[in-house]
């Protein structure tokens, strides 16, 4: 076998090996870590390996690229030594022509389309064998770092310096949902609830609460029979009870311990004694998060709660259900009566829309994308936005969406037109 054999043979075995080292390091780079997390939980050995890997993310890269460019580098010399004898002073324009299109192809771009193709299945299969290689180019890659850290200092960047990450772990989800939900798999309503288990951490009590206006509640000093009635007419599962003024909660009494005294009773109202029933009232104040809410809903048994300002001032009321709403969307009880629609579609595109809609109502169920921070109501929003209390009849535009009010009580809208921007013209007053 002669030496130019022997040097073909070697450059084509050392392609393979470059092809090795870029499609992982594409690979690797490009692996889903919470996939590997779950694999390494269920007993996938390889999953250990890629997990093992991207705990050192730089001294993995360092030495991909190491073994990379030690390869290539390899490559041309055997090229230029092999084809020196047969191309003379050809040699260097040949090889590196040559060898640019090769290693391209065929180290680079064919190895790399792999990964991105197969990139978890590409990176379990090489991570038992780079684990070692790893391993191996360790003390060489953290030579090469103590290099590069040292050029670095001398333009003020330190070791000891972390970048703060681009995004928070809750949006780099929220994110990478809204990714797959463009690409279409992922459907919109599992979109909206990952959204929804992501919004609770941010979502005040104040923001979903039942507002003390819609507050159904019942005196405490009316006759036993009158008493009955009205909790029955409630059409609620808990109604809280009040003596004075509507402000002083007393307690709050469960239909089911109504019910089961009026059976005692033998269905004679007169006689019914309930305030003895009542559960003392429970207070929150309406900052709380919902996520705070949900936890204190487990940890007292209780799906009700009373919403309170910092000055003690009732505001409405919180329960299990509504957090609950927040994530799957409206779960309407089956004894609750069934309540207008706070939107309906109008035949030129536009949307009637009641003025206490909650915005982020209609973007769950419109998919649309008004902001949610400076308002919750989409009332708020455009009084918000306006500077001022709109008369009905005036028009605006912001965030590409138009507002037209339709009615006022008050100071309250209490009813808009909104015009979607796909539907939306150009004559309506801008606001900046």
């Amino acid at each position: 076998m002669t030496i130019f054999s022997l040097a073909f043979g070697a450059i084509v075995l050392l392609l393979f090996v470059s092809a090795f080292f870029a499609g992982s390091e594409t690979a690797l780079t490009a692996a889903s870590r919470a996939r590997m997390l779950q694999l390494e939980k269920d007993g996938s050995r390889a999953a250990r390996d890629v997990n093992r890997l991207l705990s050192n993310r730089e001294r993995m890269i360092g030495a991909l690229l190491l073994g990379n460019t030690f390869v290539n580098i390899l490559i041309s010399s055997l090229a230029t030594t092999m084809l020196s004898a047969r191309l003379g002073p050809r040699t260097v324009a040949v090889t590196t022509v040559l060898l640019t299109f090769i290693i391209l192809v065929f180290a680079e771009v064919l190895p790399k389309t792999l990964a991105i193709a197969r990139t978890d299945r590409f990176a379990l299969a090489v991570a038992w064998l780079l684990r070692p290689t790893v391993g191996l180019l360790a003390p060489i890659v953290g030579a090469v770092q103590f290099v590069v850290w040292r050029v670095l200092a001398l333009f003020g960047v330190r070791l000891e310096e972390k970048a703060a990450p681009v995004l928070a772990p809750h949006e780099d989800i929220r994110g990478t949902v809204e990714l797959h939900h463009q690409e279409g798999t992922v459907e919109r309503e599992h979109r909206d609830m990952i959204g929804g288990i992501l919004d609770l951490p941010e979502l005040k009590i104040g923001d979903v609460m039942i507002h003390r206006k819609n507050l159904v509640t019942v005196e405490a000093d009316l006759r036993p029979a009158e008493l009955f009635e009205a909790i029955l007419a409630a059409r609620h599962t808990r109604v809280p009870v009040w003596r004075e003024t509507p402000d002083n909660i007393i307690g709050v009494l469960h239909l089911q311990d109504v019910m089961r005294e009026f059976v005692r009773k033998g269905g004679k109202t007169d006689e019914l004694n309930l305030l003895p029933l009542m559960m003392p009232p429970w207070f929150v104040p309406d900052t709380t998060t919902l996520e705070e809410q949900l936890r204190a809903f487990r940890e007292r048994r209780s799906h009700f709660a009373l919403v309170v300002d910092e000055y003690g001032a009732l505001q409405g009321v919180i329960t299990f259900a509504d957090i609950l709403d927040q994530i799957f969307g409206d779960i309407p009880d089956q004894y609750e009566t069934p309540e207008p629609a706070a939107f309906r579609p109008n035949p030129d595109g536009s949307y009637t829309v009641d003025g206490t809609t909650p915005v982020r109502e209609l973007n769950r169920d419109l998919d649309w994308n008004l902001p949610v921070e400076e308002a919750t109501t989409i009332a708020g929003l455009v009084i918000h936005e306006a500077r001022t209390i709109p008369e009905p009849g005036q028009r605006f535009a912001f965030y590409g969406y138009e507002f037209e009010v339709l009615r006022r009580q008050r100071n309250q809208i209490t009813a808009l037109r909104v015009i979607p921007p796909k539907h939306a013209h150009a004559d309506a007053e801008p606001i900046n």
